[in-house]
């Protein structure tokens, strides 16, 4: 990294205790990515007794030079160009193995009013795991990573979150995670199914209704509204909503007050909201199928959640749970046909549809290896492979031949990124290269 900072003065004792205060994992770093010091809290998070003198990439991610230069996104170098604090997720090796991490970084100014040194606050996130064993999303992506670092930064608010992407790529999970990290994990987590609505039954559902509202109306019902109160309200498909209730669900979210069916006094509603749906609610909103103060009322914070195609690197990690979960008593793994054929395909129904593939091949197979015969016929077919057999219609440009093998080498190998350059034969500066001109042209493709 070249930086017009002059070198620092050795920074004063109080300054080298400063990261003490922290009861985090805390490092302070020089402009050249040196450890100055590191509280206790980090000693005992990395097992590393001496860090000091190290650089942060290569006790945080084992890598040779810093991590934008192999494209991850640096908080250090963000904030020497900005001056700001800066704030990103990562993930971190740690003796328990990779872990994500919420990683903040502070500048900390000199006379002249130019960051010299600057302090890195390290927090492992709760919502998401690496491992099979563990509670939580599931992913290590590109593209996850952004979801989760939003969740967790939009989790402690109270801000409408709205959850976009097709069916089966687990918004309701992601709805659970923002409950479980917000104010609100305490109470209820109570999902309503819009689609499932109808027009008579909507008020009743959402508000409740007294004794003898109406005909079988034998005792009061509490509503799911009331029933999520001090919790979060999760209105999964609201785009399904029908546009003649769609004033009255905007009611409830503007004055936070409603009545049960068949009743006077208003009641008082407590919820944080999560919206989910499937549908383009700009599209409606356009075709007058959804109303464009509802719609601006629930899009304070939106986040979209990508299919399973766009992130092949989440596909072991996906299958491995899901395998441990399934059948916790059985040793089974895919073999490299089975993997292979997999990430040929395209999951239109996301990871919900992944989870009937794994369960039903499980259910076939009778030993401990999955193999191709035991996936569905439209996995087997989506297969492609280059084999003495291929012919010229099957030829394909060496670029994208070269993309779909390091795609399929990446989520194949599971040591680090140096020990992957040295089996491919190239630098490891290469190689990082590579990998980021594979993210950006899935991220412009997404």
């Amino acid at each position: 990294m070249t930086s017009d900072f002059e070198p620092s003065l050795e920074p004063s004792p109080e300054l080298l205790s400063l990261v003490e205060t922290y009861a985090d994992p805390a490092v302070l770093l020089s402009a050249d990515y040196q450890i100055l010091a590191a509280n206790g809290a980090y000693r005992r998070f990395y097992q590393d007794q001496g860090p000091e003198k190290k650089r942060c990439y290569e006790v945080s991610h084992h890598y040779t030079s810093p991590c934008d230069n192999a494209g991850e996104s640096c908080p250090l170098r963000a904030s020497i160009e900005s001056g700001q604090p800066q704030r990103v997720l990562h993930i971190h090796h740690t003796p328990q193995g990779e872990e994500h991490v919420d990683v903040e970084l502070f500048p900390l100014t000199g006379a002249d009013g130019r960051p010299r040194y600057f302090v890195e606050v390290i927090r492992a996130s709760q919502l998401a795991t690496l491992s099979s064993q563990g509670s939580g999303l599931i992913g290590r992506s590109r593209k996850f990573n952004q979801v989760l670092e939003l969740v967790q930064r939009v989790a402690p608010s109270e801000a409408a979150v709205l959850l976009l992407g097709e069916s089966g790529t687990g918004k309701e999970l992601v709805a659970q995670a923002i409950h479980d990290a917000s104010a609100h994990a305490d109470g209820p987590f109570v999902p309503v199914e819009c689609s499932g609505l109808t027009e008579t039954l909507f008020e009743s559902e959402l508000f409740g209704h007294e004794k003898g509202a109406f005909t079988g109306a034998q005792n009061r019902k509490i509503g799911l509204v009331e029933a999520a109160r001090g919790g979060t309200l999760f209105l999964d498909e609201i785009g399904d909503v029908p546009l003649s209730l769609q004033v009255k669900l905007l009611r409830l979210l503007e004055t936070r007050t409603f009545r049960r069916v068949g009743g006077v006094e208003p009641q008082r509603a407590d919820f944080r909201l999560v919206c989910a749906t499937h549908r383009d609610l700009k599209q409606m909103v356009d075709a007058g199928e959804f109303r464009m103060d509802l719609f601006f009322r629930i899009n304070t914070f939106p986040i979209v959640l990508s299919p399973l195609r766009e992130r092949p690197e989440d596909l072991p990690l996906l299958i491995e749970a899901m395998l441990k979960r399934l059948a916790p008593h059985r040793t089974l793994r895919l073999n490299d046909d089975a993997i292979e054929c997999l990430h040929g395909y395209e999951f239109p129904g996301n990871v919900r549809e992944l989870r009937n593939v794994v369960e039903r091949a499980l259910l076939l197979c009778d030993g401990d290896l999955i193999g191709p015969e035991h996936l569905p016929g439209e996995c087997r077919n989506s297969h492609f492979a280059v084999s003495p057999r291929t012919t010229e219609n099957d030829l394909m440009p060496l670029d994208e031949m070269e993309r779909r093998y390091l795609r399929w080498a990446v989520t194949r190998f599971q040591g680090d990124k140096r020990e992957l350059a040295e089996r491919l034969g190239v630098s490891e500066r290469t190689l990082y290269r590579k990998l980021q001109e594979l993210r950006d042209g899935e991220f412009s493709e997404g």
